[in-house]
């Protein structure tokens, strides 16, 4: 069962930092890009980040570029998401999601929270 478990969320203050987790299992992780998601309280879907399957290449959002880097570590099945320089705007629910030929498969999500 292909299962992708995000952790490492939290509330924080602006200007802060989080390193989100995505433990991956039941498929062969390093053969399969990855992406991160956001979606904020009332909003639809936003995309945050792409990585390769081999981790040399990455892509970003506008609105987190400079400010978060994604990498994987395929020996450990496990992506992540170091989130620098929190705003508020930041404040949604982070899902890790990779896409197989019968469709996408995305986590549970975690929350983080950039409050004063």
């Amino acid at each position: 069962e292909v299962q992708l478990v995000e952790s490492g969320g939290g509330l924080v203050q602006p200007g802060g930092s989080l390193r989100l987790s995505c433990a991956a299992s039941g498929f062969t992780f390093g053969n399969y890009d990855m992406t991160w998601v956001r979606q904020a309280p009332g909003k639809g879907p936003e995309w945050v980040s792409d990585i390769n399957s081999s981790g040399r290449n990455t892509y970003y959002a506008d609105s987190v570029k400079g400010r978060f880097t994604i990498s994987r570590d395929n020996a450990k099945n496990t992506l992540y998401l170091q989130m620098n320089s929190l705003t508020p705007e930041d404040t949604a629910v982070y899902y890790c999601k990779t896409r197989f030929i019968s469709g996408a498969v995305r986590g549970q999500g975690t929350q983080v929270t950039v409050s004063s």
